[in-house]
């Protein structure tokens, strides 16, 4: 089975190579942000918009991507998104303030919100094998993109803070044109999308439920991401090889760990252990905030927790709802990526007051998240009760979609 899952069309592999290229990006800039605050004299709430405005923009603008693609083509609309991420984060390394920064940073979500949504619903369309198979290659790419951006990004912060945007970009720019080159012309549907369809696809309980639970997630996730590197107070590389172990325990949790705890355990007790994982960790974290040591090891065997989670979560929304994936995959991300902007930003503030408060909240967030995730409990079980835990091959239509996807 995994061998065949690696047996993809040319068009899967180019889209997860920019995939890759694109999740580098978020790593990328993680070593830096206590090196921008130092330098630009901010506070960590402060630094912290860098991922709010990111978050923000990326998530509103998900309700655009369907529009978007469904009327210019999935090659279109990713080529878009890449361009403005390099744009945005070329202009974000050349500014000389925070504020200027966290503005480019929204574009660079912009143009990150275009790409995901594409990115996701073309790999799931093109790829041979079941759904599952293709999200594993999905969160595969996420995977390694994240453990080798910080390595990047703690070597190139090294010379300066500007240099890891410098680097996105550039990186970015090989992306464009490794998709202008091999993927497929795409294009527009047939049926063009509404821009509303991904609020109306939110009526469906299975959906939101999912959408609030990865909202409530978000608030520990961006917590070691977004504000761990301040206890810490290592240096650029130093940072860059501890999020490395973490994306690295990450990318193997995804590809391996997770089918294998779902068809031992089903779909629901597999995110659910997950979950209270990472919650059961960053308690810890919130306890021992001044060992370093109790930060690292948290930082890094968190990661095969949010590998997990990752994996089956993002298979559940493109299953659990009878809407179009592109339309799925777009619903999911605004309700998660608008509503947790404020994570970071939060994160940062009560970081401020005790360095001990942000991990207690993101601890106690993971587990509200499980307690609302268990409310569709039945319609979850539903997927797994189906053959190979309703994994429906992932080329195969159950409505007309949104993209339209050129073979191999």
């Amino acid at each position: 089975m995994i061998t065949l899952m690696w047996r993809q069309p040319k068009t899967v592999w180019s889209v997860a190579f920019a995939c890759v290229i694109s999740f580098m990006g978020i790593g990328l800039v993680d070593p830096i942000l206590k090196p921008i605050a130092d330098e630009l004299g901010a506070s960590p709430s402060q630094v912290s918009l860098l991922f709010t405005s990111y978050m923000a923009v990326m998530g509103i603008a998900m309700l655009g991507t369907g529009w978007v693609s469904s009327r210019v083509g999935a090659k279109r609309t990713l080529l878009l998104g890449l361009v403005l991420i390099i744009v945005g984060a070329a202009l974000a390394g050349s500014q000389d303030s925070v504020g200027a920064i966290v503005a480019f940073r929204a574009l660079w979500g912009l143009g990150n919100a275009l790409f995901i949504a594409t990115a996701l619903a073309t790999i799931v369309n093109a790829a041979a094998g079941s759904v599952a198979q293709a999200i594993i290659l999905y969160e595969a790419a996420l995977g390694v993109g994240i453990a080798t951006g910080p390595l990047l990004g703690g070597w190139l912060g090294s010379i300066s803070w500007r240099w890891p945007f410098f680097g996105v970009a550039v990186l970015m720019a090989i992306a464009f044109t490794a998709t202008a080159v091999t993927l497929p012309a795409t294009p527009p549907s047939g049926h063009p999308s509404s821009i509303m369809a991904p609020l109306r696809a939110l009526s469906h309980r299975g959906l939101l439920t999912v959408g609030v639970t990865a909202l409530l997630y978000n608030f520990g996730f961006f917590t070691l991401l977004a504000f761990t590197p301040f206890p810490l107070d290592l240096g650029a590389q130093q940072i860059g090889l501890i999020f490395f172990g973490w994306g690295l325990l990450l990318a193997i949790a995804s590809v391996f760990l997770a089918p294998r705890l779902q068809r031992r355990f089903g779909t629901l007790p597999g995110v659910v252990g997950a979950l209270l994982g990472f919650a059961v960790i960053l308690a810890a974290m919130a306890l021992g905030t001044e060992h370093k040591p109790v930060l690292i090891v948290g930082v890094i065997v968190s990661g095969a927790f949010l590998g997990v989670n990752n994996t089956l979560i993002t298979e559940t929304v493109m299953k659990i709802s009878p809407v179009e994936r592109g339309v799925a995959s777009a619903a999911y991300s605004f309700v998660r990526f608008s509503g947790g902007a404020i994570a970071p930003w939060l994160a940062g503030t009560l970081g401020e007051r005790s360095i001990h408060a942000p991990f207690w909240v993101g601890s106690g967030a993971v587990v509200l998240a499980v307690l609302v995730l268990l409310t569709a409990r039945a319609l979850i079980a539903g997927l797994d009760a189906a053959p190979d835990h309703g994994a429906e091959r992932a080329g195969s239509e159950r409505e007309a979609e949104a993209l339209t996807i050129g073979d191999a």
